[in-house]
Parts: structure tokens; sequence; C-alpha cells
């Protein structure tokens, strides 16, 4: 028997697809590590975030975030659009349902990208998410890549420093957490690959409903 026959064979003993949250502080790299993820062509669905901060020069609309006004934002929420929404920094961020619903609904497993306060969120709405906080080897590693960020203001970079260290104290509100080091990228990426696929070899499955 070929090899290939024989991995056909063989399929994943849980085939029900998982929510997968991605979080941590500022800084820790989570955008690189899901840009990562997207570069590789990893066969998951990776939910875009509607945002009402401005466009930056590299980013672009429906493919890094949806870009809405804070009117049409305040619609979604009125509407019950959003799985979550919280203002960061100034600006308001949310999930879209629909978009998670019909993915899962399609047999994909979902990854979203979120805050760790929009991460608590989804926590109390979907308890079986898979949890995977995306940190640095140190507070101090942490401070110095927001800091050679050079994007804000200085008032601004103060704030989230702040902000940064305290979501590193949240970090037992997750299931599993990945030091993402530096030059190493494909590591991390590997290691929630291999999350993902312990995940669906669990004897009790997460079963994920919205």
């Amino acid at each position: 028997m070929s090899p290939s026959s024989t991995d056909s064979e063989f399929a994943l003993p849980n085939p029900q697809p998982l929510l997968i949250v991605i979080s941590g502080p500022s800084g820790a790299g989570k955008d690189t590590v899901m840009q990562r993820m997207k570069e590789r062509g990893l066969p998951f669905h990776f939910v875009v975030t509607a945002t009402t901060r401005p466009k930056r020069s590299n980013e672009t609309h429906g493919k890094d975030y949806f870009f809405v006004s804070k009117e049409e934002f305040a619609r979604m929420i009125d509407d019950d659009e959003l799985i979550e929404h919280a203002i960061v920094y100034g600006d308001y961020k949310g999930i879209p349902k629909q978009q998670v619903r019909e993915a899962l609904a399609s047999g994909k497993d979902v990854v979203m990208r979120i805050d760790v306060q929009g991460a608590e969120t989804v926590r109390k709405m979907a308890p079986e998410a898979l949890m995977i906080f995306i940190t640095t080897e140190s507070e101090e590693e942490l401070v110095r890549r927001l800091e050679t960020r050079k994007t804000e203001t200085a008032d601004a970079l103060a704030i989230r420093i702040a902000t940064a260290r305290k979501e590193l104290k949240r970090v037992e509100a997750f299931d599993y957490v990945i030091v993402n080091r530096d030059f190493r990228l494909d590591e991390t990426v590997d290691t929630i690959r291999a999350i993902i696929a312990a995940e669906h070899h669990r004897v009790n499955p997460r079963k994920v409903s919205l």
C-alpha cells in the first residue's frame, strides 16, 4: 500500500471544527504570527476584524481588517452582528458573528486574533474555544519591541506599554502559552499547528457553539 493511500485512510478522530483564539499583549507579535500562518497556506479560516481605526499604508480593507466608520460600527453593535467588541487605544474593534458561524459550519477551524480583553469576552460566550496566549521571553523584551516600532506618540506609547504589562498577567485565563522568540517565527507557527492537531485528538472534543 502506498504512503498516500495510507494517509488518506487515517482521518482525524475528531473532525469537529475548532474556534481558535490567538491573543496576548501588544508587541508579542500576534499580527506577524497570523500573517505567517496565512503565507504558509494553513487550512484555516482567518477571521477579519472590523475596526474604526484609520487604515495604515500597508493594509488592505477586507484582508487585514474591515475598516468602518464609527457610525457603521455602532449600527453593527445595535444589530447584534458582533461576537465581541471593545475600545482599543481609542478605536473600536470587533469580530463579525456571521463570518465565524459560516466558517464553522463549513467544517473549517476558525482562527481569530484579538486582544486580551476581547479574548476573555469570547471565552464567556464560547467556553469551548481554544485559547492561545502569545508572549515574549520577558517584560523587558516586550517593552523593547513596542519602543522600536516608532509608530506612536510618546503618550500613546506609554499607554500601550502600561496596558501590555497588565495583559501579561492575564495568561492564566488561557489554555496554552507560546513564547514568540525573535527570528523564530516558524517555530511559533509550528507550535500552534501542533496544539491544534493535538486538540483534534482529544477523547472529549471541544464542541463550539455561538
